[in-house]
């Protein structure tokens, strides 16, 4: 008897490979206007350009609203040294209003319904309002975070806020380190337990000078029905190798380049 086919979550039903665009897109001419990652111009510029995907990340601010934002505060992108979850909503607006515009969670979701989202939940304080944020929109959203357990919370809360399927989703840093290890040690048992109700593994290549991506994974992800998608790739190079060798979508700061490469191909 053959093993039942995995079925594939309606965020990843268009054919790959995938281009995801890493926190937004910022061309060098937008970033010398002052334009910034995960900024409402950075995401409206990935979608200009023919994205289907925008991966970006989601903080709590001081008054309980999840925005769009990497860091935990905000001096790398403003020079303000404060916490997200220190500041509230108006003066992040404020703040960012030069910099391509501060984009809530609720406004991407609303603003850009032909895009796909993939949101790595930053803290743990923001799992459920993503969870209940997304789950009206669970067919084009994949949850992930490099914490297991936030990531769970954000899918138990869009669980419970009715969603009519579960977000897709990609698994922390704990669980990839376990899938990589159980993949080594020819597990095969603990290997399909471990892939088990993922729709994407999302990894670096390497992670310093130890290979993560190995054709062996790849193999027993797709074997699976899940999908490995590899960051942050912004060489032209590097992505078409990638390709070449099997992995289904790229995450990149050059979202352009990456859309050439694959249309290219």
């Amino acid at each position: 008897m053959h093993a039942p086919i995995p079925t594939r979550h309606p965020y990843l039903a268009p054919e790959g490979p995938r281009v995801l665009a890493h926190r937004g897109l910022v061309t060098t001419d937008a970033a010398a206007l002052g334009v910034v990652e995960n900024s409402f111009a950075a995401v409206a510029a990935a979608h200009a350009a023919d994205v289907d995907y925008v991966e970006s990340d989601c903080h709590l601010t001081a008054d309980g609203t999840v925005v769009l934002f990497h860091d935990d505060d905000l001096s790398r992108v403003t020079g303000d040294p404060r916490a997200i979850a220190d500041v509230r909503l108006p003066e992040l607006e404020e703040l960012m209003a030069e910099r391509g515009g501060l984009v809530t969670l609720a406004q991407a979701l609303d603003a850009f319904p032909e895009l796909r989202f993939n949101l790595d939940v930053k803290a743990e304080r923001a799992a459920e309002a993503v969870g209940r944020l997304v789950a009206p929109h669970a067919a084009r959203v994949l949850v992930t975070s490099f914490s297991d357990d936030r990531r769970v919370a954000a899918l138990k809360a869009a669980h419970a806020a009715g969603a009519a399927l579960r977000p897709a989703t990609s698994p922390g840093s704990s669980t990839v380190a376990q899938i990589v290890a159980a993949q080594r040690l020819g597990l095969r048992t603990r290997l399909r337990r471990l892939l088990s109700g993922l729709d994407a593994l999302q990894i670096p290549e390497r992670q310093g000078p130890l290979p993560v991506l190995s054709q062996g994974l790849l193999r027993a992800a797709h074997a699976a029905g899940v999908e490995v998608h590899v960051w942050t790739v912004n060489d032209p190079a590097q992505m078409t190798r990638l390709l070449g060798r099997g992995v289904d979508g790229l995450v990149t700061d050059r979202a352009d380049l990456a859309l050439a490469v694959v249309n290219g191909r």
